[in-house]
């Protein structure tokens, strides 16, 4: 059978590098369903509810800032070590039509559980609207991605192994998800060390979250308490934050 070759575009190829950089990732997972009946009642009342991604990264990030291992990378260099970073910066997956082509670039956001949940929310719609030149991520990793092979390869080992570079180019967590397009437990795989995924809210105001992380950072024990701590987080203080940033106004009702 005579197929037609086509060239691997820039985006494609940087998929390409991130796969093989997440090859040797000895990734583990644990998924459970969350309820969040609290934090679903917070957003049916704002007037503009922050999307799932921007809760789940300032969630997230919110746990990290008690927990250091949530903070910690892998390095290999100068010697095998565990890196502690000093704050969360969150690689958020971001959907993209670039050139008629579907793709994924990584959008980063740092010290997240900083920042009002509407500034996370503002960062990821611009990554998902603005040109690639106009956000500085994307043009730092499309930039590496135009390097020669080697240099590409370079470029990502050293991103990769170094501890203090690794919370520059990867992040400390990364968030994925499919919920938009009608949900399923994704599985995703990245250079680490850890990665959300969440699905769609089902009836009973539960939404299934999948942890994937780099096993030779923690084992699943915390894990489970650090799920147990998310969905704390997520009915507290960013159901919280929704009810105080831009509540729906209430119609008066004659009597």
């Amino acid at each position: 059978m005579r197929g037609k070759a086509k060239t691997i575009s820039l985006p494609r190829r940087l998929i390409c590098d991130l796969m093989r950089a997440s090859i040797d990732v000895p990734f583990v997972s644990l998924s459970r369903s969350l309820d969040i009946r609290p934090l679903q009642e917070a957003r049916a009342g704002a007037m503009a509810p922050a999307g799932w991604a921007a809760i789940f990264v300032k969630a997230f990030a919110l746990v990290a800032k008690d927990e250091p291992v949530l903070r910690t990378v892998y390095a290999k260099w100068p010697w095998p070590s565990l890196y502690e970073l000093p704050k969360s910066v969150a690689l958020v997956a971001v959907a993209r039509v670039e050139a008629g082509e579907e793709c994924v670039l990584p959008q980063r956001i740092a010290s997240p559980e900083t920042m009002a949940l509407a500034a996370v929310e503002a960062e990821i719609r611009r990554a998902k609207t603005a040109p690639i030149d106009d956000i500085p991520m994307f043009r730092k990793i499309m930039r590496a991605t135009r390097l020669p092979l080697p240099l590409r390869r370079l470029s990502w080992a050293i991103g990769l192994n170094f501890g203090r570079q690794r919370g520059n180019w990867f992040g400390s967590f990364a968030v994925s998800s499919v919920a938009a397009y009608g949900g399923g437990e994704l599985h995703p795989i990245t250079p680490g060390p850890f990665i959300v995924s969440y699905g769609v809210v089902g009836p009973d105001q539960t939404i299934h979250v999948v942890i994937r992380w780099d096993h030779r950072v923690t084992d699943a024990a915390p894990i489970a308490r650090v799920l147990t701590r998310l969905e704390q987080v997520l009915n507290t203080e960013i159901a919280a934050e929704l009810r105080a940033a831009d509540p729906k106004p209430i119609r008066a009702v004659r009597t």
